[in-house]
């Protein structure tokens, strides 16, 4: 689908003010609707994106229940599951939201004429930058706001997280409006709205990334444990 012109017209002190005026009245807990809520009060909805790795919808459907029409991010890495794809028709079918496709500036083909067949296996670092980091921060550029799936029980890395920050290393508010949930708040909000949520969710793989990359999870295993397993690396790069 086309991307809404994003427009940004606020300075970096007025958006860290506004950063700083979330972090100081959302409380830790806060939910959900609340943390959007305070986003709508601020920000019109053409300043603001949602990044969604279409392991489910319940983040912009969360969000576009206030600030609707708003743009959806997908990261077409160009190594996803069948399924990671179905899911992302299905959010632009049914939710009140414009997708945007978010390309690297490489084909798949064309990096592996460039750097070696299967990147992901020899640098994955590499890999997830330029087709994951370099195209969001691109992306990221007009708007003043984004927000994120990240929840705190995910991973040791992401046990602090923040329900609202300002994001220093893309220049703009991040909010994070789900940090609080549990994965079976996640599943719950899903079913009881009737979100689309991607079938491998419910096949082992709690936490979904590039195909080559994910690996369905043990039971009792840290829902990120199928993600670069058997390497030294627990994150692509976008939140950290």
């Amino acid at each position: 689908m086309s991307q809404l012109t994003p427009h940004r017209t606020r300075s970096e002190a007025e958006l860290r003010e506004i950063a700083r005026l979330g972090a100081e009245e959302l409380a830790w807990d806060a939910t959900a609707a609340e943390v959007v809520a305070f986003a709508a009060k601020h920000l019109d909805p053409t300043e603001v994106a949602v990044a969604c790795s279409m392991a489910d919808a319940v983040l912009p459907h969360v969000v576009s229940e206030q600030l609707p029409k708003v743009d959806v991010l997908f990261l077409d890495t160009g190594y996803h599951f069948v399924e990671t794809h179905g899911t992302r028709d299905e959010v632009a079918r049914v939710l009140d939201v414009n997708v945007v496709d978010v390309l690297p500036e490489l084909t798949v083909a064309e990096q592996d004429a460039k750097y070696g067949k299967d990147l992901f296996a020899s640098n994955p670092s590499q890999c997830c930058q330029m087709r994951k980091v370099d195209p969001l921060a691109k992306s990221l550029k007009g708007y003043s706001a984004w927000f994120t799936g990240v929840r705190r029980d995910e991973a040791p890395t992401r046990t602090n997280t923040p329900l609202v920050t300002f994001d220093e290393k893309n220049g703009l508010i991040k909010f994070n409006p789900l940090a609080p949930w549990s994965f079976d708040e996640l599943i719950d909000y899903a079913t009881d709205k009737q979100v689309p949520v991607n079938l491998l969710l419910s096949n082992g793989y709690p936490s979904i990334g590039c195909e080559p990359c994910t690996r369905p999870v043990a039971e009792g295993e840290d829902p990120r444990a199928g993600r670069w397993a058997g390497l030294n690396k627990t994150e692509c790069g976008l939140h950290i």
